[in-house]
C-alpha cells in the first residue's frame, strides 16, 4: 500500500498547473499561490536519490519554500540526505486507508445538505467554510475557486455542506484518483457547527462517490485524535507513515 500512496502522490503534484521535475524528485507548481501547502515535492519511486539532486531539488523552488511529502518506506534514506542539507522535520504523520469493504456512511445530520458545488458562488462559499474552520478568514479569492476547478476538471471530487437556511458549514475535496486510489483532504467544519457527526457525513460522502466510480481506495491524513476518531468511525485505519520536512 505505500507503494501505491505514493505513486499517487506523484500523480496529484504532476497535475498541478506547473509540475518541475527535478531529477528524482516532482514538484507541484502552482505558481497562483505561494503556499508551502500547495506547492511541495515528492521523490519519484524507485529511483536513486544523492545529496547532488538534494541540492538541485532546492534550486529548482526558486523563490520557494523547499518543502517535501512523502511515504517514508519510499525513501529511507532520504530524511538524512535533507537534514544534512539544513531541511527540518514539520511532522510525521500516520495515513489511514478506507476500501468498499469497511467504509460505513452515515446519515446527514438533521438540518444540513450536502452537494457536490458547480458554480462560482458555491465554490467559493465552501472554500470560505473550510479557510475558516483552518484558522483563517471566510473568504476565497478567484485563485482559490480556479484551483478546485481544475481539480475536478481532471477527476477530482468535492462536497459542500450548508445548512437549510443557506449557510455554508465545511467541505472536503478528493484528488483525482490514480490506479484506483484517491487522497481524501481538506475536510473542515466551521467552529459553530461542529459535534454533529458532519465532518464524518462529508468524509463518507466523498469516499462513497470515490467507489461509486470504481475505485477502491481512498487515504487521508488525521490532525489530531478528534478527527482520528471521526475517520475510524467512517471506516478510515491505519496503513503507513508519512514525513512532512522543509528547509526556511
Amino acid at each position: 500500500m505505500d507503494l501505491r500512496i505514493q505513486r499517487s502522490v506523484v500523480a496529484n503534484l504532476r497535475n498541478r498547473p506547473n509540475p518541475v521535475d527535478s531529477g528524482p524528485f516532482v514538484l507541484g507548481l502552482d505558481l497562483s499561490t505561494d503556499s508551502p501547502h500547495i506547492n511541495y515535492a515528492t521523490p519519484v519511486p524507485g529511483i536513486e536519490i544523492t545529496a547532488g539532486d538534494v541540492r538541485g531539488l532546492v534550486q529548482a523552488f526558486g523563490t520557494l519554500k523547499p518543502r517535501l511529502e512523502y511515504v517514508v518506506s519510499c525513501a529511507p534514506d532520504l530524511e538524512k540526505l535533507l537534514l544534512d542539507a539544513g531541511f527540518e522535520v514539520e511532522s510525521r504523520n500516520e495515513y489511514l486507508i478506507c476500501t468498499p469493504s469497511t467504509l460505513t456512511v452515515p446519515p446527514v445530520p438533521e438540518g444540513f445538505e450536502l452537494f457536490e458545488p458547480s458554480t462560482d458562488e458555491e465554490f467559493a462559499g465552501m472554500i470560505s467554510a473550510q479557510n475558516e474552520s483552518f484558522g483563517g478568514e471566510f473568504s476565497a479569492t478567484p485563485a482559490d475557486v480556479d484551483r478546485y476547478r481544475r481539480n475536478r476538471a481532471k477527476g477530482g471530487l468535492q462536497v459542500a455542506a450548508r445548512t437549510l437556511d443557506g449557510q455554508y458549514a465545511g467541505g472536503g475535496t478528493a484528488v483525482a484518483p490514480d490506479e484506483g486510489l484517491s487522497e481524501v483532504a481538506g475536510i473542515a467544519v466551521r467552529p459553530q457547527f461542529r459535534r454533529r457527526g458532519l465532518a464524518g457525513a462529508v468524509t463518507a460522502a466523498l469516499t462513497s462517490r470515490l467507489f461509486a466510480t470504481g475505485n477502491d481506495v481512498a487515504w487521508l491524513e488525521a490532525s489530531g485524535d478528534d478527527s482520528w476518531r471521526v475517520y475510524e468511525r467512517v471506516g478510515f485505519r491505519p496503513s503507513g507513515q508519512r514525513l512532512y520536512i522543509a528547509k526556511d
